[in-house]
């Protein structure tokens, strides 16, 4: 599969999620794609390490209670495009699976959070969307949203920061 399109992925998402599959893995030079009904599943190899990631994943199966899967997707070559340094004591919310960002529920809505707003560990920070499945993410932490770090209609990677929380004290 050299240089998948976005067609392609989406492609593999719904032979997966009209499969009996567990998970699903998928390498090859330029794309790594890890998909599971397990929203705890790890990709081979990655270390699990990060609480962040831990507490945004279980938004990913809030869209669909029956089986929506946590669909994850790295180009090991992309770094830098999407990297964003979090600074020291602030904790970066995720995204549980790739799609399309927004901020928020419906074009004109007003925004689920914004830069000062206060939130919980509950509160919904935005919505990721892939092939007309809305995935809301939950910040997963108690604080205040110091940055947004994706624009509104923006195609995200599994992992990449999209709100980085000051934690409450």
């Amino acid at each position: 599969m050299p240089n998948p399109t976005p067609a392609d992925i989406e492609n593999l998402i719904e032979l997966f999620n009209r499969s009996d599959w567990d998970e699903m893995h998928l390498k090859t030079d330029t794309l790594e794609i890890f998909l599971s009904n397990d929203p705890q599943a790890r990709r081979p190899g990655q270390q699990v390490a990060a609480p962040v990631a831990l507490a945004a994943a279980p938004a990913a199966v809030a869209a669909s209670p029956a089986a929506s899967p946590v669909a994850a997707a790295a180009a090991p070559a992309a770094k830098g495009a999407h990297e964003v340094v979090v600074p020291a004591g602030m904790v970066a919310v995720r995204a549980p699976n790739l799609g399309t960002f927004y901020r928020s529920p419906k074009p004109g809505a007003p925004a689920y959070v914004e830069v000062g707003q206060t939130i919980t560990a509950d509160t919904e920070v935005c919505l990721i969307e892939v092939m007309k499945l809305f995935t809301p993410v939950k910040a997963g932490v108690a604080g205040t949203v110091r940055e947004i770090c994706v624009a509104d209609g923006t195609m995200v990677e599994y992992e990449q920061v999209l709100v980085i929380v000051e934690p409450a004290a």
